[in-house]
């Protein structure tokens, strides 16, 4: 714990109500942009990952201000360094001031753990008031997965509780689209007679197969892509993760998250390029 600093608890943590939180969000450019359409910030903000990742949290208070440090692990990298997080809380004027990350590369633009911790902040200040007081200066769920804790189910990540209802559902589209000619079904993709869509068909794995050149000038004079089509695509992917299309166009390209650290790459240890295509390969020295 740093100098000056107490562990923070549901008594002494500060308040941040919805109001706070839209103004910050509202007035702070990198966590509100056109370019994201905030598809981003919902990501980073969802509680599944947030309750689970903070831990260590201390809080220091000088005047009006409150400041708020804690420790956050990685959503990926669970064994990796834990990230700093600071918050600092105007509680006079009732205003958010500034969250930041002090040690990931993409802390300068507003990162995913900046913005975890201060709605973890806001969804303490939602809980109900209990008789019993909760001490948060202690080890995070995830971060203890693999020492403390052997493993974590996908259920207990996301606390939901996922139906998965045993309907002929599937089977009655599949039957209907060979009747009527339709292509948005499962397992019509498996029919002989199957056509692609053409959004689909502009994915890096479906072009490789298409044309399946061992040069890569010669794939790349091959593929041809039309104004029509890359406005499609931008107006069909404009909800990110929540678009099928936008998962199938990502793999295996360079997107502009990746652009920063693909360009100062200087390792060969094939990390980065695992990110890209989704897995590690082998490669043969020449």
């Amino acid at each position: 714990m740093e100098q000056g600093f107490i562990k923070a608890s549901s008594a002494n943590l500060p308040r941040i109500d919805l109001i706070m939180l839209g103004t910050f969000l509202a007035s702070n450019k990198d966590f509100c942009s056109a370019e994201f359409r905030n598809v981003k910030t919902s990501m980073s903000a969802r509680a599944s990952y947030g309750d689970d990742a903070v831990s260590y949290v201390q809080l220091k208070r000088e005047g009006n201000l409150c400041t708020i440090k804690a420790k956050i692990c990685p959503e990926h990298k669970v064994h990796a360094k834990l990230y700093g997080v600071s918050l600092v809380v105007d509680e006079q004027e009732e205003t958010v001031k500034s969250v930041e990350c002090h040690d990931c590369v993409a802390s300068q633009g507003g990162c995913k753990h900046a913005m975890a911790f201060l709605m973890w902040v806001h969804r303490r200040s939602e809980d109900p008031s209990c008789t019993s007081i909760e001490c948060y200066w202690m080890k995070s769920k995830l971060s203890r997965v693999g020492s403390t804790l052997k493993y974590i189910t996908a259920k207990e990540l996301s606390k939901g509780s996922p139906s998965l209802p045993s309907t002929t559902e599937v089977f009655e589209k599949f039957v209907e689209g060979k009747r009527r000619r339709l292509t948005k079904c499962e397992l019509m993709k498996y029919q002989k007679d199957y056509v692609l869509d053409r959004l689909l068909s502009l994915s890096m794995d479906n072009l490789v197969l298409k044309y399946k050149e061992k040069c890569c000038d010669k794939f790349l004079d091959s593929v041809i892509f039309s104004d029509a089509d890359i406005n499609n695509v931008e107006e069909e992917t404009r909800e990110q993760h929540k678009s099928k299309l936008w998962y199938e166009l990502r793999y295996g390209r360079v997107t502009a998250s990746r652009a920063y650290e693909f360009s100062r790459c200087k390792t060969s240890d094939g990390t980065l390029m695992a990110v890209i295509m989704g897995g590690k390969f082998q490669t043969q020295q020449l």
